[in-house]
């Protein structure tokens, strides 16, 4: 079992640096801003889906 998760980190981390050298910190960046405006997106709709599912019960 051990063993197995000794090979997963391996290829994980093997990947992780291969891909390392090939990103620009614009991508990263770009990356990070579209990240918290999906979670700020997704946040909005599942408060007002929420208060839509509240208002119709009643």
């Amino acid at each position: 079992m051990t063993n197995s998760n000794h090979t997963l980190m391996g290829t994980a981390g093997g990947t992780f640096l291969s891909v390392l050298p090939n990103l620009h910190s614009e991508d990263v960046i770009k990356t990070i801003l579209l990240a918290a405006l999906g979670a700020i997106v997704s946040f909005v709709i599942s408060m007002l889906l929420k208060y839509l599912i509240k208002k119709h019960k009643k």
